[in-house]
């Protein structure tokens, strides 16, 4: 094992670990839409609920996470890769979304969306070129469907395996976990 790294080993190590694929959407404080996709998601709390996910500092998009702004996080399903490849994209022009709908308070929800998280913004903490969004989970609408997944560069799917048994990781968890 090598002391000596760069940034693209660290990039394709970091790549190594298999997440889902989300799209996080908010609202600029002048009423613009935003959209970013991130696998920088996790849970973090139950009580209160909490998650966290990670914007680039130097995104257009940060100013929308401002403590206490609604955002929503969607968590994409296997069918929409185009979603997320449309919000990885570094462009303003993201949404198709009608003339109505701008200024309005509440972030757009994109449709088919495996799970969505309505949120808003518990703390907003520095780390590296990052920021570290700490959002407190207000409302969800989950559906049944295939995850989609991202690992080693690329986009692909997860299906559980059937002959596992299902774990409930929160289940005794002051028994097993320290």
């Amino acid at each position: 094992m090598s002391a000596a790294f760069s940034q693209r080993d660290l990039r394709d190590a970091f790549g190594l670990f298999a997440t889902g694929v989300t799209v996080v959407t908010a609202v600029r404080p002048g009423g613009t839409p935003v959209g970013v996709t991130a696998n920088s998601f996790t849970s973090v709390s139950l009580e209160p609920p909490l998650f966290l996910w990670c914007l680039a500092a130097s995104s257009s998009a940060a100013p929308a996470f401002a403590h206490g702004a609604p955002f929503a996080v969607h968590i994409l399903a296997h069918h929409q890769l185009d979603l997320a490849l449309n919000f990885a994209r570094r462009t303003h022009e993201k949404f198709e979304i009608e003339r109505h709908w701008r200024n309005k308070p509440h972030p757009p929800h994109l449709e088919d969306a495996l799970c969505r998280f309505d949120s808003r913004v518990h703390a907003v903490h520095a780390g590296g070129d990052h920021l570290i969004v700490v959002g407190e989970v207000l409302a969800i609408a989950a559906a049944h469907g295939t995850p989609l997944a991202f690992h080693a560069g690329r986009f692909g799917n997860f299906s559980a395996d059937r002959g596992i048994p299902k774990v409930d990781i929160w289940e005794g968890l002051e028994d097993h976990w320290y």
